[in-house]
Order: structure tokens, then C-alpha cells, then sequence
């Protein structure tokens, strides 16, 4: 397996079946979990910004020369954006000195939050993924990411602040 291919797929993630966006999306839980307990949320925010350049890379190795730009086998772009929307529980667990494994709800919200965005694609979303070239293919799931992290936080105030949960 070349490096583009191990990247793109996430190691070969990418070629489960059925679904493989939300088994890249499920494969970056583990990883954001690892990833923020050797090194909280910067060491998530500087995978996060690895996953984006090295898929914006593997993915147009992957698709030169091809008619389809969005092959499903590439799952990079899912676990770019699935780390971007678990900011919104990384970097408070961080700020605040919190086990990341008891903010469970936001580690729900955040994962469905983004499968929604990701397969639906509202507006910036699949105004980003009809590029149809890497960066709108990466792009896409970033964007996805923000407004599930968006989301996230949002539930947690209404959740913590109004509810008082």
C-alpha cells in the first residue's frame, strides 16, 4: 500500500463496507482520545491540521487522473472533520483540567452532528464538496466539523447553562 493510499484510507479504513465515511468518522474517536491525552488539545488541534494537509495531499495522489473525485475509499477527509468538531469538548476538558472521557454526551453530539452535516451537506458544506477537486473534498468535512463543533458547544451551554445538567 502506497502512502497516499495509507493515508487516504486511514490505514484502510476507507474500504469497510457498508458506510465508509462513518467508519472513518468512528475510526477518529479512538485516535482524537489518544491524541488528546498525550497532549491535550494542541497536539488535537496539530493532528487535526495533519489529517487536513496529509489528506489534501493523499487524496490528490488518489484521484490524478481520475474521473471521480471523491473515490468512498477516502475516509482522511472524515477524520479531519470528525477531530475538528471534538474540539468543542477537547479544548474545554483541557482549559479546564477535565477527564475528556466524562464529557460523553459531547462525544455523541459531536459524532452525529457531523455524520448529519456530512452526509445532508447544507449550504457551505456542499457548496465546498461540489469543487470537485482535493481541497473540496477535504474542505467539505471541515466545514461539516465547525458546525458540528458549533453544535456541540451549543447543546453544552443549553444543556449546562439553561437546563443547569
Amino acid at each position: 500500500m502506497t502512502a497516499a493510499r495509507l493515508i487516504a484510507t486511514v490505514g484502510g479504513v476507507g474500504y469497510l463496507r457498508p458506510a465508509p465515511g462513518t467508519w472513518g468518522s468512528l475510526a477518529a474517536l479512538p485516535l482524537a482520545w489518544l491524541i488528546h491525552q498525550a497532549g491535550g488539545f494542541p497536539a488535537l488541534a496539530l493532528a487535526t491540521l495533519a489529517a487536513f494537509l496529509g489528506g489534501l495531499w493523499a487524496t490528490g495522489v488518489m484521484t490524478a487522473g481520475q474521473d471521480d473525485h471523491d473515490p468512498s475509499e477516502i475516509v482522511i477527509d472524515e477524520v479531519a472533520g470528525q477531530f475538528l468538531a471534538l474540539w468543542a469538548i477537547s479544548l474545554p476538558a483541557w482549559l479546564h483540567g477535565l477527564d475528556i472521557s466524562v464529557l460523553w454526551p459531547g462525544w455523541v453530539s459531536a459524532f452525529v452532528l457531523f455524520r448529519l452535516f456530512d452526509i445532508t451537506k447544507p449550504g457551505w458544506v456542499g457548496r465546498a464538496d461540489r469543487r470537485g477537486d482535493p481541497m473540496g473534498v477535504m474542505l467539505d468535512d471541515i466545514i461539516a466539523g465547525a458546525f458540528a463543533a458549533l453544535g456541540t458547544a451549543l447543546l453544552a451551554g443549553l444543556s449546562h447553562g439553561v437546563l443547569g445538567l
